[in-house]
């Protein structure tokens, strides 16, 4: 536990605040950070699969229960992620939840893209197409919220129900050994696609001017969840 004082924000000044020149810059600045942790991402990933001991280890873990303990990890080390970059205003320790925030996205990432990569005759054509896709996705869906100043906030319920559900199918599944199969992941990039407009209407309702890092965080993680899923599809096709 800490025992230290949460630090005490200023009050925010929102992007709807702002004129369009600010409002640009700052969709600048959140989205070359975003465009700055795929790249990351990317070089993460490299030196992950340079290690055997790492694949190896991360192989395991996808069997039966010990998936749902990496699951969890997953999610306390990215919800602590998360949580630090939105409760300070230091941007050394933005940038630095920010960069766990990737390299936990890049560890789990390693048992599916080294079986696309190594195990599938069009493994690297499956990657680079699933990559498209959730890029072209991402920023269509991104685009259609800034151009129409759409408020997507009234998400938030559907998309807590749906992740709670989601995540009871995956440890139902992992427990009773069924495969949740294709429809669940088209369900998924679905839940994915509304993180992302809801997280874009964000970048106007929500985030102050100098929250670039924890926006960028946001759409970071909507944007590897489509990403985890898109990918999933298409190796089920092949």
């Amino acid at each position: 536990m800490e025992n230290q004082l949460p630090e005490q924000l200023p009050e925010k000044l929102l992007i709807g605040s702002l004129s369009d020149v600010e409002r640009v810059a700052f969709y600048r600045k959140t989205y070359s950070h975003v465009a700055g942790g795929v790249l990351v991402f990317i070089l993460f990933e490299y030196l992950l699969m340079q290690s055997e001991t790492i694949i190896n280890f991360m192989l395991s873990m996808t069997e039966g229960y010990k998936w749902l303990l990496m699951l969890g990890g997953f999610m306390f080390a990215t919800n602590y992620a998360e949580g630090m970059a939105l409760k300070t205003t230091d941007k050394n320790k933005q940038y630095l939840a920010y960069g766990i925030y990737i390299f936990f996205q890049a560890l789990i990432f390693v048992p599916m893209i080294y079986m696309a990569a190594f195990y599938m005759d069009s493994g690297v054509e499956i990657l680079y197409q699933a990559s498209i896709v959730t890029l072209a996705l991402f920023t269509g869906l991104s685009a259609a919220v800034l151009m129409t100043k759409t408020d997507f906030s009234f998400l938030k319920t559907g998309l807590t129900i749906g992740f709670f559900i989601a995540i009871g199918l995956i440890i139902a599944g992992t427990i009773f050994g069924f495969n949740l199969g294709l429809w669940f992941s088209v369900g998924m990039c679905l839940l994915a696609g509304g993180s992302i407009l809801y997280q874009t209407s964000n970048l106007v309702n929500q985030y102050g001017v100098e929250d670039y890092i924890p926006a960028a965080l946001g759409l970071f993680a909507s944007l590897m969840l489509l990403f985890w899923y898109i990918l999933r599809i298409f190796i089920s096709r092949d």
